[in-house]
């Protein structure tokens, strides 16, 4: 990996970042850099986005590996592009208004269900997944001699992204074309396909978790990540054990929000 520092000229001492580098590497000034590019979808790299959304159903290693790139050459982990966030929104807002007509909600009805799933669901928990992972990170799993390493808040924001997204397409694309059937059926065989796309869309949501936080160097005992797998997979069988559906309840909560 490149130095977080850059060298010293003859009129810096003690190797130090002159006061212009400094002001760049400020997580306030790469927020404002992310932001500000938001608002201008010219520069936004729509197709590398498409590209990391693909390979995080069938190579989520490539994916992490283009942030080491970005390390080396951007010095930061996180994202600098709002495209894949951008592209996570149109994915989030088209599979709504799809559940909306699968649950057969009125027109008002469907903008309220996506104002919740988007400003609830998928920032609002996004947020505070990313928070409580970027504590739980740098308190507990920076080795002791990387000390002068930290996980970057974008970074833990990007691999909550990063997890959710085959999630979102697992619960509210693909479930939606057998879903009716799932809700309806009062037999084992509904719960049990219902409640194993649940299964494998949470699953996956642990797995790329992991491997996010893996993937940084200077982070020990990640395996702990995959922990909740265990419970995952415990709930699951309880779940077919006492007949309770995951999509059906989901459904019924979905309906609630929007009374």
């Amino acid at each position: 990996m490149l130095p977080t520092t850059s060298v010293s000229s003859p009129n810096q001492g003690n190797g130090a970042l002159n006061s212009r580098d400094a002001a760049r590497h400020t997580a306030g000034a790469k927020r404002y850099k992310y932001l500000r590019r938001l608002l201008h979808f010219r520069q936004m790299d729509f197709e590398f986005a498409v590209w990391q959304m693909l390979y995080l159903f069938t190579s989520p290693q490539r994916v992490y590996r283009n942030f080491h790139y970005r390390k080396q050459t951007k010095d930061q982990w996180a994202r600098d592009d709002p495209a894949f966030l951008v592209l996570l929104s149109i994915w989030l807002c088209v599979s709504t208004i799809g559940f909306g007509f699968v649950l057969d909600m009125g027109f008002f009805q469907m903008i309220k269900l996506l104002l919740w799933v988007v400003f609830i669901d998928c920032v609002g928990v996004g947020l505070l997944i990313a928070t409580l992972m970027w504590f739980i990170s740098n308190k507990y799993l920076v080795k002791r001699q990387s000390r002068d390493y930290d996980v970057e808040w974008g970074y833990a924001f990007d691999v909550h992204l990063n997890a959710f997204y085959p999630l979102l397409v697992i619960l509210h694309f693909i479930q939606l074309f057998f879903i009716n059937y799932v809700i309806s059926s009062t037999s084992f065989m509904g719960y049990f396909v219902g409640n194993t796309v649940w299964l494998i869309a949470i699953g996956y949501y642990i797995y790329v978790t992991f491997l996010g936080y893996s993937a940084l160097p200077f982070l020990k005992n990640t395996v702990i990540l995959l922990y909740p797998f265990a419970l995952l997979i415990l709930l699951y069988v309880l779940s077919l054990a006492l007949g309770w559906n995951f999509t059906k309840t989901l459904c019924t909560f979905y309906e609630f929000r929007v009374k």
